[in-house]
């Protein structure tokens, strides 16, 4: 019981203050008119960066594959 009456307490004052810390927030934040250019640049590097590692995993190993056909048919 005293557990959830510590819980009640602490969320009733979460609450309370919730207001003044949102406020308080948007001092912190700048946000000009890069920011969208920052996200987008982010997710486009976030979003690319697989298909960039899995071209350059692709081409190795289809060189490491005609190395190996090469060496085979050498012998």
């Amino acid at each position: 019981m005293k557990r959830i009456l510590a819980g009640w307490i602490g969320i009733s004052v979460l609450t309370l203050f919730t207001p003044e810390a949102m406020a308080d927030t948007y001092r912190y934040m700048h946000v000009t008119i890069d920011t969208p250019w920052m996200i987008f640049v982010f997710l486009l590097f976030a979003v690319l960066s697989p298909f960039i590692l899995m071209a350059i995993l692709y081409w190795h190993n289809a060189v490491r594959k005609s190395r190996e056909e090469d060496a085979r048919g050498e012998e």
